[in-house]
C-alpha cells in the first residue's frame, strides 16, 4: 500500500530502510542520537523532510514503525514536536507527557530527552535556535536573561494561543511548499521567524511566562520619540519590534504600550505606515516605463501585493499604479 504523503514532500532529506542511515541523517538535522526499533516485527521506514533558515527550521519525520530515540540533551536548539497521527511518549527531565495531535511536547534543550514514537506517528517538527530564541527573549523583556528558558513539556494546542501559533506554522509550511514566495526575501523570513518565536514564547508556559505577562513599566514620550526616530531612519532595513525596543532602551510590551497611549498605534502600524509613505514618494518620482509597483513595494519590505495594494489604498484613495502613472 502506498504510504501516505507526507508535508515538504518536495523538500526529502532521506528515505531509508536502515537503522545507521536513518540515525546518521535524522543526527545531521538535528544532534546525535540512539535509535532503536522495538519489536523484532517492526520494519523501519525512514522520511524526514524539511528546510532550514536562518534562526528556525521545519522538519517532518516519520519513521514508519515504533521505534525510541534517545538524544539525551539537545543543548544548543528548541523542538516543538507536533504528532500528525498517533502517539509518541517523552521525557524530558522529571516531566514525562505522552504526545498526540491535541499535545506537542516542547523539550528544554538543558534537560535530558528520551521518547518513544508509536507506529503511525509522524510529526510536524519546528527547530528553533537556542541563542537566536533567548536573545528574541531578552529583547522583549528589555534585559538579559539570568537563566535558561525551560519550557512546560506538553503544549496545549486546543489552546487559543497555541492555535494561533500553529496558524504561523502552517504559514511557513505553505510558503515551503511554495518554494517561490516570501521566503525568498531575507526581510520577510527575519519577521517571520520573530514573529514564530514570539508566539511560541507568549503561547507555551516557561519560567519567564509571569515576566511576560506582567505589569511593563510605561515608555515616557522621549523613549517613543526615540523609537519614531528609529523607524524613519531605518525603515528600509530589516526592522523588527525588538530592534527598536532594545536600541532605546525598552522591553517590547513596556514601547507598544507607549506607542498606544501618546501615538495611538502600535509599533509595526507606524514602521507600515512610514513604508507606504516612502514607497508613494518613489513612486511619484520614478519614471513608470523603467519601473514596476512590485520592484518599488518590495525595497520597502511589501511582499505580498494583494495585502500592500489593500493598505495603499486605504492610506492613499487610489492604486500604486494609478500613482505610478501619474
Amino acid at each position: 500500500m502506498t504510504a501516505p504523503l507526507l508535508p515538504l514532500a518536495a523538500h526529502e532529506r532521506v528515505h531509508t530502510y536502515e537503522v545507521e542511515e536513518a540515525r546518521a541523517e535524522v543526527g545531521r538535522a538535528f544532534c546525535p542520537h540512539e535509535l532503536h526499533v522495538v519489536g523484532r516485527g517492526g520494519q523501519l521506514d525512514v522520511r524526514l523532510h524539511g528546510e532550514s533558515f536562518d534562526r528556525t527550521g521545519l522538519y517532518c519525520l516519520d519513521y514508519g514503525t515504533e521505534v525510541r530515540i534517545t538524544p539525551g540533551a539537545l543543548e544548543s536548539f528548541f523542538l516543538v514536536q507536533i504528532p500528525l497521527a498517533g502517539s509518541a511518549e517523552v521525557s524530558c527531565g522529571q516531566e514525562h507527557i505522552v504526545s498526540t495531535p491535541d499535545l506537542a511536547s516542547v523539550p528544554s534543550p538543558s534537560e535530558r530527552l528520551s521518547m518513544h514514537w508509536a507506529a503511525g506517528n509522524p510529526q510536524l517538527i519546528v527547530w528553533i535556535d537556542r541563542p537566536a530564541l533567548e536573545d528574541h527573549l531578552g529583547r522583549m523583556l528589555g534585559r538579559q536573561l539570568r537563566r535558561p528558558i525551560a519550557f512546560s513539556l506538553g503544549m496545549d494546542l486546543t489552546l487559543p494561543t497555541a492555535r494561533s501559533w500553529l496558524a504561523i506554522v502552517d504559514l511557513l509550511r505553505q510558503e515551503v511548499d511554495n518554494g517561490d514566495g516570501m521566503l525568498r526575501q531575507p526581510l520577510a523570513v527575519r519577521q517571520l521567524e520573530g514573529l514564530l518565536m514570539t508566539q511560541l514564547l507568549l503561547a507555551q508556559p516557561s519560567n519567564y511566562t509571569p515576566a511576560l505577562l506582567g505589569e511593563q513599566p510605561r515608555v515616557a514620550p522621549p523613549a517613543v520619540k526615540r523609537a519614531m526616530e528609529l523607524i524613519e531612519a531605518h525603515a528600509a532595513e530589516a526592522l523588527t519590534v525588538e530592534d527598536v525596543a532594545e536600541a532605546v532602551g525598552v522591553g517590547v510590551r513596556a514601547l507598544q504600550e507607549g506607542f498606544r497611549r501618546h501615538l495611538g498605534t502600535t509599533p509595526l502600524c507606524y514602521l507600515r505606515d512610514v513604508r507606504l509613505e516612502r514607497v508613494r514618494a518613489e513612486l511619484v518620482a520614478r519614471d513608470p516605463g523603467s519601473t514596476t509597483v512590485t520592484d518599488v513595494a518590495c525595497s520597502w519590505g511589501f511582499f505580498h501585493a494583494g495585502r500592500f495594494s489593500l493598505a495603499y489604498r486605504e492610506r492613499f484613495g487610489e492604486s500604486p499604479s494609478r500613482t505610478l502613472r501619474s
